[in-house]
């Protein structure tokens, strides 16, 4: 991987991407417990299961929230937002692990909308159709996480991506505050290095100018080279960072 082109930027991510992540792919409920927000995914990931802390936590704090996410039937799980070391020190020394780093990245809107896409290459379109639905559930993106697209009730839109007049991609992209972004892009893997995943971007891009959308955001894990390489390419760029950390089972 190079790591030129997925090294976030020494300066924060700006906190309004993690509101953009928050109304585009919703837990199931949300609730503060003092300075910690639990959320219920109910099985559909980290990202819409994860608490997170405004401020510092004290350590009764946080292991009142770890009891909340064991009644929950969740795991022990933090999102540690950029910058939040004195947070991540915290919970590594109450035996947490790091977990899937994040890598955040962005372009103006135009940067995907310079290159005219092939006639029925692909589509965007709601509610989505069954081969979709399929597409996502053969990447492991099976119903609990489908019911967070469901959720979303801001602008929003299921990607279809076809090659050689067969179903080829499935994605999902919804708009806030001016920013769209791309989630559950997954493409067949017989169907992979056709140049699906960009023009399935571009698709979203399109799709979202019409929708309000400024510019472009996707979350992507950094140990993830190929698509890391694929919105480097596409002149995305690194903006910010996130990490989790976790309490293994058993502790």
């Amino acid at each position: 991987m190079n790591t030129k082109t997925t090294q976030a930027n020494s300066k924060y991510t700006d906190p309004k991407y993690y509101e953009v992540v928050e109304a585009t792919w919703p837990a199931v409920a949300k609730r503060n417990l003092g300075p910690v927000s639990l959320r219920e995914g109910q099985g559909a990931g980290s990202r819409v299961s994860a608490a997170s802390v405004t401020g510092a936590a004290t350590e009764a704090e946080i292991e009142a929230a770890e009891a909340a996410m064991r009644a929950m039937g969740q795991d022990c799980l933090f999102m540690i937002y950029d910058g939040q070391d004195a947070l991540d020190n915290q919970l590594a020394a109450r035996g947490y692990q790091v977990k899937d780093p994040v890598n955040l990245w962005l372009c103006p809107i135009e940067t995907l909308m310079d290159v005219e896409i092939p006639r029925v290459t692909t589509f965007a379109l709601w509610s989505p159709l069954e081969i979709q639905r399929e597409i996502w559930i053969a990447g492991g993106i099976g119903t609990e996480r489908q019911a967070v697209m469901e959720r979303v009730s801001v602008p929003k839109a299921a990607l279809l991506g076809r090659y050689d007049d067969k179903p080829a991609g499935a994605g999902f992209v919804a708009v806030h505050d001016g920013t769209a972004m791309v989630h559950a892009l997954e493409i067949l893997p017989h169907q992979r290095r056709h140049g699906m995943g960009a023009w399935m971007m571009r698709q979203a891009a399109f799709w979202a100018a019409e929708n309000g959308a400024r510019e472009m955001a996707v979350l992507c894990t950094k140990e993830n080279a190929g698509a890391n390489g694929l919105y480097a390419a596409l002149g995305m760029r690194c903006s910010g960072e996130y990490h989790y950390r976790h309490l293994p089972s058993g502790d």
